[in-house]
């Protein structure tokens, strides 16, 4: 007798077991700063959505303004204002314990950009020896600012749906011919409009909205 065909189908493999997770955080860093830093202010903001095999979509955002008043052998005024968004991803390099484990330790980039508007500046220059001065207005600007970042961090969750954490980030601006004409002295998300390579720290008061993932188990294909 010849041997009976194998008529049974392939298995799909399971699909991952997790549950959804959506966080929604605010950098408690920024007040601190803003109260010790009087020109400035800045306001960070920041959500992510747990994708699969340990990989997070980040998005974030926030704004600020600084007010520009020195005096002495320069004098310069001025005021600026701005907004930011920055995307990006988040790779936790922890093994999960269980699906409900969602401390984290992370590495991850960002893509950013920031639309900042400086007011008209006024300047005036005084020479210390001889006593000329020289001085003169320029005149209102816009910029766009982008950059990349680097970062790293982790977050631990205190009691159910409640985190706290931190990031390490370095940022790189990209396109550094944007502040050449009189750079803004504060870009929120960024840091100082004259360098072209800034690192910076984030620490963050989150919380977390899960839901369940459906899992069929193995089925079989069609």
């Amino acid at each position: 007798m010849g041997q009976t065909a194998d008529t049974s189908k392939p298995v799909v493999p399971a699909k991952e077991k997790t549950n959804h997770q959506l966080t929604f955080s605010i950098d408690a860093t920024q007040p601190i700063i803003n109260a010790f830093i009087g020109y400035r202010q800045g306001y960070e903001f920041a959500a992510d959505y747990y994708l699969h095999k340990e990989l997070y979509g980040v998005v974030e955002g926030g704004l600020g303004n600084a007010s520009v008043n020195y005096t002495g052998p320069v004098n310069l005024k001025y005021n600026s204002n701005n907004s930011f968004v920055r995307g990006g991803i988040n790779r936790c390099i922890l093994t999960r314990q269980s699906v409900d484990d969602w401390d984290a330790v992370f590495i991850g980039a960002r893509l950013g950009v920031g639309f900042i508007n400086r007011t008209k500046a006024s300047y005036k220059v005084v020479d210390s020896i001889w006593g000329n001065t020289a001085e003169g207005t320029t005149p209102a600007q816009n910029f766009t600012g982008y950059w990349f970042e680097l970062t790293g961090g982790m977050r631990m969750e205190l009691v159910k749906h409640f985190f706290i954490g931190y990031l390490v980030r370095g940022k790189f601006l990209l396109n550094t011919s944007a502040f050449q004409d009189l750079a803004p002295v504060y870009v929120a998300g960024y840091g100082r409009g004259d360098k072209n390579a800034v690192f910076d720290f984030n620490f963050y008061l989150t919380y977390a909205i899960r839901w369940k993932r459906h899992n069929l188990g193995p089925v079989k294909a069609p």
